[in-house]
């Protein structure tokens, strides 16, 4: 009770705030920035205040629904990496050995400096 005689409000919203940040806090998000130093795990630029934002959850397997307790499958990128990383990820699965389009790769069987030790040596006189 307050000096009014009434229910303490303020204590109320501290426990309503209190379970929204832990429920918060029990996203892989949250687990991530605790467990992982603010740095992306690729280009090595350090985040601090509000630049944390731009720092994504990157699941290594690309599995979303692969967030085991420990962090094995997180890893912190920032935005520029993590977009490169799923880019390289989407390249891989479409010119895959699997693929129709994938590019077949030719044998090279010209050899342009074949006759080169023959062109470099001097002419006998």
């Amino acid at each position: 009770m307050n000096a009014n005689g009434n229910a303490n409000p303020t204590g109320k919203l501290d426990k309503i705030l209190a379970e929204a940040q832990q429920r918060r806090e029990t996203g892989y998000r949250d687990k991530a920035l605790k467990m992982y130093p603010w740095v992306c795990g690729r280009c090595a630029r350090e985040f601090s205040g509000k630049r944390v934002s731009e720092l994504t959850v990157h699941h290594r397997d690309h599995n979303h629904d692969n967030n085991p307790q420990d962090g094995s499958n997180w890893e912190l990128l920032c935005l520029f990496c993590h977009d490169n990383e799923h880019s390289r990820y989407t390249d891989q699965q479409y010119f895959s050995d699997a693929s129709v389009s994938s590019p077949t790769t030719a044998v090279a069987t010209h050899n342009p400096f074949s006759a080169l030790a023959d062109l470099l040596k001097k002419p006998e006189k």
